[in-house]
């Protein structure tokens, strides 16, 4: 089911304007779950990093075993026409994706060859510039790449992303601050995370247990061009309790500060309000 509204498709080569089936019950993808997709932003009338995310999907296509079908450059090429329906105040995600349709003799790994493609172009708002959030402590982790396809933006990660959230709702939190394997932060159950201490910004370093985002690569880097010294390291619970400021980053909205990790209270600080800045004044001058 959408989230948003004024959906757009591309399949089979051309743009519907509508939500349209894409995938049939034998196919691949829908029994075995072999999805990827990736997400970027139309805001403004800008799309940051576009070319990055529509590399990326195909480099996710190819962690599941899949054979990408359309290069970067084509595919950018596909969202911006489909995005040329839009008005120029509109919010849209973009949501480029591929899937698995047959099998192999063994019928639980794809045909490489086999793979089907679709973008979905989806109205959805973005958050406020005062919006914010509050992190829980969940039992539930990140996986490894020994057990998990934790190197793709993979359909198949996310159940476990989804009881991390539904745990800490229930205690009345926003979002879950998630370990990796051994116990160290990783992220939180839908975005990466930062911390500020002392003026300096620390997130947790890229370990292989999560997806080390676009959006949180970009932040990192305007930050340090703009005299803030980033950390990346391995960081832990406590470290957290012991911060002056954390905010999340992500595709979606981009920065979202923090205000409580369990008891532990945070001001909407100063660094996560030049994060904001900082990257739509790239994003424009891009």
């Amino acid at each position: 089911m959408a989230v948003g509204t004024s959906i757009r498709t591309y399949f089979d080569g051309k743009w519907h304007d509508a939500d349209v089936p894409i995938m049939r019950a034998a196919d691949h993808g829908s029994w075995l779950g072999t999805t990827v997709f990736d997400g970027a932003r139309w805001v403004d009338g800008l799309a940051p990093d576009l070319e990055a995310h529509c590399a990326r999907v195909n480099r996710s296509a190819e962690a599941l075993l899949l054979t990408p079908t359309v290069d970067t450059a084509d595919m950018v090429e596909i969202v911006n026409e489909g995005l040329s329906a839009y008005h120029k105040d509109a919010a849209v995600y973009i949501r480029p994706m591929y899937w698995g349709i047959d099998g192999d003799a063994s019928a639980i790994a794809p045909k490489a060859q086999s793979t089907g493609f679709a973008i979905c172009l989806e109205e959805i708002p973005m958050a406020p510039a005062d919006a914010s959030t509050t992190l829980g402590h969940t039992r539930f982790r990140r996986p490894v790449l020994e057990n998990a396809v934790v190197n793709a933006k993979a359909g198949c990660l996310y159940p476990n992303n989804a009881r991390m959230l539904r745990e800490v709702q229930a205690r009345g939190f926003g979002n879950a601050l998630v370990a990796d394997a051994i116990g160290n932060v990783a992220e939180t159950a839908t975005a990466n995370v930062f911390m500020v201490r002392d003026g300096v910004v620390f997130t947790p370093i890229a370990n292989g247990t999560f997806l080390s985002g676009i959006t949180r690569a970009r932040h990192i880097k305007n930050l340090r061009a703009d005299g803030v010294e980033v950390v990346e390291t391995v960081l832990t619970f406590d470290d957290f309790l012991q911060a002056d400021e954390v905010f999340l980053s992500g595709n979606m909205n981009k920065v979202t500060p923090v205000t409580r990790f369990e008891d532990t209270p945070y001001q909407i600080g100063p660094i996560s309000k030049r994060a904001r800045d900082l990257y739509w004044d790239w994003a424009r001058s891009a």
